[in-house]
Formats: structure tokens, C-alpha cells, sequence
């Protein structure tokens, strides 16, 4: 048997009413190709993929119009041939009723496929599977729209040993789920296969709550000899929830720190993993899904629709809206949320588009005071204190809530529907998480402004002190040459003044060889004379004095001696001044020898 029945302890939670027959009476239909198709790039978690066609470009069934700009992204491919009419904004499926970017494409009607090819799983690297699916578009079918390539990404050091299939489809009036097993069991179990083999998982469990018995059988049919086992849980929301489900159908419970596959577990949809399959398989991408439609509406039924299909035209094949039609809303009654508007696309996120009215969704009472009833507590399926947390987020006290685990709130609504005085609690939870959210993008964006400005005065204040360090430089440098000009100014002094001293014998040198040469030149005059008067000749070259000149001699004569004065009388030189002009010699080479012992003397010293 490939059929467990879940013996584990459910968690609180509530069971309302279920509205899901009224939507499984009829198969599956395939929507007809409308008029146009509007193609919102926000369509997952994640950043924006970038855009690669442009207006007035012609595009096959399949090709694909945007890529993932990063890990955390999906492509947008067309989900039929035709034109790209508009690259602009509209309303999209969004709670805060904004318009986004959106690809308009006109349908030709051909349904002209482009080349699609198929890969070989049993024999292709797993890196490479993966690489090729994160250009397939498929995303989490469930409702959180995850990128489904991040969760199958294999480096082979994987734990993950056993991947559980989410087909408890818990939330009431959705019905896609159930039509899918019923019908497509086969290649739900085939890409079931594929990602047990890229996760490498050693087993795999599929989740189904006891209130689809077709689904069971079709899926236990499918998974006969396999080893993949059907575990039927009981039918109470939110079983549906990824960790009330993990601990349902193995017992394993996930810490609220903690992400699954840090436990070895990881869980896919069952819309998922056939959207898998039959991109591997066939090579078609994410193009469409399973789209319930219910509530208000003449048939309710299960549609295939393409992507970006105008919700007026689903309503339209579900036999048009019923009178008294207030507005629509997207998902469950539970977790869903109103539309914005009737003019927004289907989406990859559209698993349930319920037509509300008065009679199905009465207008909620006006909130009355909590009576701390603690019903609230008891429902809850993840052990929280709701009373505790509406009286923080009510009062803004958010470091309080975050500390009661605000954001351990899976927001599934149990609180609100069990509380006796209509509390919108839920709506108090996320205006909590919201502002918190922003408290902690506003504090990284100063504690990033903060590193910044400390890396500026860290860096001002290091260029300061390499300005600092430079001009100590520059005056070290201009210090040390100083010290050399001195230095070289005092040996020049000194050499100088070494010069000086040598100069000085010279002088006494040059005056006494003067002297010795006058003196020599009136020995030689006085020889020369008497040589003369000894050969009685008279002196050439002169001339005897006049008689005038000659009594003036006497006169001078007579009066010297009348004062006492005798007759200057030139006395002979010894006779050691005969040699002056030698003597006068020696005493230079003395005076040059003494200058330059005195210049080697002042080299030393300055050295």
C-alpha cells in the first residue's frame, strides 16, 4: 500500500465551512484564448525580471519576454503567439490597488508554438537541469510564488531527505488542487520523480486531507510501485500550512528559527511539481495553471487559463456573475484578499477567484472590546499569544511584539474567526509587521549612513595625517640639508681661514727679499762707483751739479752742523747681508711648507 492514515496530534486550528462541492461537479475546462492578454512582471517573490521585446515585436506561444534578473526572479514567457501591443503600467492583483509594469499582448490567434526542447533528467547533470529551470518560469502554484529553481538548486552537499507534496488544499471554496490530482495524477507523480531526483531525496510523502477521496484514490493509483507515499491528514485548517503539514505527515517539528530544509525537509505543490514535469519533459514553460472560479457565479468550475487573462473573461466562461455581485476576491475567504478592481489579469498567484455577495460574505460587525476569552490562544496553530500581540500592535508597542513572536504569525485567520467580538486581528498583526519592517529598513539605512560617515572621518583623518607625516618629511629633509650648508660653510671658513694663516709668512717673505734687493742695488750703485774713482774715470750718464745747487748742499751742510748734526754716513752692511736675496728664498719655502701643514691640519679636523 503507497496509503498512510496520519496518526499525529493536530495543532489547534478551526474547520469552516467548506464550499467545495459546488466547484468539483463539473472537469476541468480549458478557458478560450481571449482578446488579450495583460502580463504583470511582479507575478513572484522577488526582483523584476528585465525585459526583452519591445512594441510592436511579433512573439511565439512560449518565448520568453523577460529574464530573471538575479537569483531571486522568474521569466515571463508568452502564453500564446501574437503582438506585444504595450510595454506600461496597469492594475494589477495586488491588495494596495497599484498599477505595475505590465507586457500587453495581442493574441493572433495561430497558438504558433516556438522551438521547445525536452531534457534528458536521467542523464543530465543536475547543475545543468537547474540552470535550465530558472528560465521556466514555474514558481510556487501554492500562493507564495516562490522561484521553485532556488529551491531545487543541487551542489551536491544537500540534505534534504525527504520532500513532502502540499496537496491538503485546506482553505475553503478552492478546488484546483483536487481537479488537478483527479486528472493529472500521472504527471503530478512524474515531477515528483524529477525533483526527488534534483533534491536527491531518499523518499517522498504526499499530503491530502481526508475530504477528497477521488484525489486519493487517482493519486495511489498513480504512485502504485513507486516510492512515493499518499499520507492522508484530517481535514482542519490551516493543515495546508508547509510546517503544520511537515509535522503531520512525518512528526517532524520545525523550530520557528529555522528553515525546513536545515531539517532535511523540503515541500512543494502539487501544481508545482507538474509544472515540472512538464517542462523537462515536453520543454513547455510556465504559461498557465489551474484557476478555481466560485462564489457568486451561475457555474462555478475549474478553468485552465493563460496568464494574463483578463478576469472578465474568466467570470464570462463561468457563466457570468450573479446579481447582487459586491466584488471579487483573490484566494480563499481565509487568507485571500479583495480585488482592487474587475480589470486586473490572472496571474501566477491565482489559484481562486471567488464572485463575494451579502449572502456568502456578510459585512463584518463592528470590533467590540477583547474579553480575554482566550479563544484566540486555542486556535491558534503555532502557539501564539493573539491577545497579546492585537494589545501591542494596537498600542505600537513593536519591541514587544517582536519579542512575542510576531513574526512566527502565519496569518492564516483562525484568531479572527474564532474571536466573539469581531477583532480584525489579523489586519492589526500585519500593520505590526509592516511598521516593524519599515523600523528595520529605516535603522540599516542609518546604520549604513553611520559606516559611511565613520568611513569618511576615518578617511579624512588619515589623509590628514599622511599630510601631517609628509611635511614632517619635507622638514627633515630640509633640516638635514641645512646642517650640510653649515658644515660646508665652515670648512670653507676654516680652509679660508687656513689660507689666511699661510698667507702671512709670504708677506713677511716678500718685504724682507724687497728690503734685501734695495739693499743689494745700493751695494752694487756704491761698488760701481767706487770702481770709478779708482780708475779715474767720471760717472756715465751724469751730470755734474750747477754751482747754485752745489753752495745749497754746503749751506745744509754748514747748518747741520751748527745744530750738532753730523753728516749722515751710510754704514757698510755686514757681511752675512750679502746673501739677503738666498736667505729671502729659504724663508718662502718655510712660509709655504708652514701653510700647507696648517690647510692639512684644518681637512682633518673638518672630516
Amino acid at each position: 500500500m503507497n496509503a498512510i492514515i496520519n496518526f499525529f496530534k493536530t495543532k489547534a486550528g478551526v474547520h469552516p465551512p467548506e464550499h467545495k462541492a459546488e466547484s468539483t461537479q463539473l472537469p476541468i475546462a480549458t478557458l478560450p484564448l481571449p482578446s488579450k492578454l495583460v502580463l504583470p512582471l511582479r507575478q513572484h517573490i522577488g526582483n523584476m525580471p528585465k525585459i526583452l521585446v519591445s512594441v510592436g515585436d511579433t512573439v511565439l506561444k512560449g518565448q520568453l519576454l523577460a529574464t530573471p534578473e538575479c537569483a531571486v526572479s522568474a521569466a515571463i514567457h508568452a502564453p500564446t503567439s501574437g503582438t506585444i501591443a504595450a510595454i506600461s503600467e496597469e492594475v494589477i492583483p495586488h491588495p494596495s490597488g497599484l498599477p505595475d509594469l505590465c507586457i500587453t499582448l495581442i493574441p493572433d490567434g495561430k497558438e504558433t508554438w516556438a522551438p521547445l526542447s525536452a531534457l534528458d533528467w536521467h542523464n543530465t547533470p543536475k547543475q545543468e537541469l537547474v540552470a535550465s529551470l530558472c528560465k521556466s518560469g514555474i514558481v510556487g502554484f501554492g500562493g507564495a510564488t516562490f522561484p521553485t529553481h532556488i529551491k531545487l538548486r543541487s551542489n551536491g552537499k544537500s540534505n534534504v531527505h525527504t520532500l513532502i507534496i502540499n496537496a491538503a488544499e485546506c482553505e475553503p471554496y478552492i478546488t484546483c488542487d483536487d481537479m488537478l490530482m483527479r486528472e493529472y495524477a500521472d504527471e503530478i507523480i512524474k515531477g515528483i520523480e524529477i525533483a526527488q531526483h534534483l533534491l536527491g531525496a531518499s523518499k517522498s510523502i504526499i499530503g491530502i486531507e481526508d475530504n477528497k477521496p477521488q484525489a486519493i484514490t487517482a493519486m495511489q493509483a498513480a504512485c502504485a510501485g513507486k516510492p512515493i507515499t499518499v499520507s492522508i491528514v484530517p481535514t482542519l485548517y490551516p493543515s495546508g500550512d508547509a510546517r503544520q503539514l511537515i509535522r503531520l505527515v512525518s512528526g517532524l517539528e520545525i523550530p520557528h528559527n529555522k528553515r525546513a530544509t536545515e531539517m532535511g525537509v523540503q515541500v512543494f505543490n502539487v501544481a508545482t511539481v507538474r509544472a515540472i514535469y512538464r517542462y523537462v519533459s515536453l520543454g513547455e514553460p510556465a504559461i498557465s495553471r489551474i484557476v478555481t472560479v466560485t462564489g457568486n457565479v451561475q457555474t462555478p468550475q475549474n478553468f485552465e487559463v493563460l496568464f494574463g487573462t483578463p478576469l472578465p473573461e474568466l467570470i464570462k466562461a463561468a457563466g457570468g456573475a450573479k446579481a447582487a455581485t459586491t466584488h471579487y476576491i483573490m484566494g480563499g475567504p481565509m487568507m485571500g484578499f479583495d480585488l482592487p478592481s474587475e480589470q486586473v489579469p490572472i496571474t501566477k498567484a491565482a489559484n481562486c477567484i471567488i464572485a463575494a455577495a451579502p449572502n456568502l460574505f456578510a459585512a463584518p460587525p463592528p470590533a467590540m472590546p477583547c474579553i480575554r476569552c482566550a479563544r484566540c490562544a486555542d486556535a491558534c496553530p503555532v502557539n501564539l499569544q493573539p491577545q497579546e500581540l492585537y494589545w501591542f500592535s494596537k498600542s505600537d508597542n513593536f519591541e514587544k511584539a517582536r519579542d512575542y513572536n510576531l513574526f512566527d504569525c502565519i496569518e492564516c485567520g483562525c484568531c479572527t474567526y474564532v474571536c466573539p467580538s469581531d477583532i480584525p486581528l489579523v489586519q492589526y498583526y500585519r500593520y505590526a509587521k509592516s511598521e516593524i519592517i519599515a523600523i528595520d529598513k529605516a535603522k540599516e539605512a542609518a546604520d549604513l549612513a553611520r559606516e559611511r560617515n565613520d568611513f569618511r572621518l576615518a578617511r579624512i583623518e588619515r589623509e590628514k595625517l599622511e599630510r601631517a607625516q609628509k611635511h614632517a618629511e619635507r622638514a627633515e629633509a630640509g633640516r638635514v640639508q641645512a646642517e650640510k650648508t653649515v658644515n660646508n660653510d665652515a670648512l670653507g671658513a676654516n680652509i679660508h681661514a687656513g689660507a689666511g694663516d699661510a698667507q702671512k709668512p709670504d708677506a713677511d717673505v716678500a718685504k724682507a727679499a724687497k728690503q734685501a734687493a734695495i739693499a743689494a742695488a745700493i751695494e752694487r750703485a756704491k761698488a760701481t762707483k767706487a770702481a770709478l774713482a779708482a780708475s779715474g774715470e767720471a760717472p756715465k750718464n751724469t751730470e755734474p751739479a750747477n754751482v747754485s745747487i752745489q753752495q745749497e748742499i754746503a749751506e745744509i751742510d754748514a747748518r747741520r752742523q751748527s745744530v750738532g748734526l753730523e753728516k749722515p754716513v751710510i754704514e757698510k752692511p755686514e757681511v752675512g747681508n750679502a746673501d739677503a736675496e738666498k736667505q729671502a728664498k729659504i724663508a718662502a719655502a718655510i712660509a709655504r711648507a708652514k701653510a700647507a701643514k696648517a690647510a692639512a691640519e684644518a681637512n682633518k679636523s673638518s672630516e
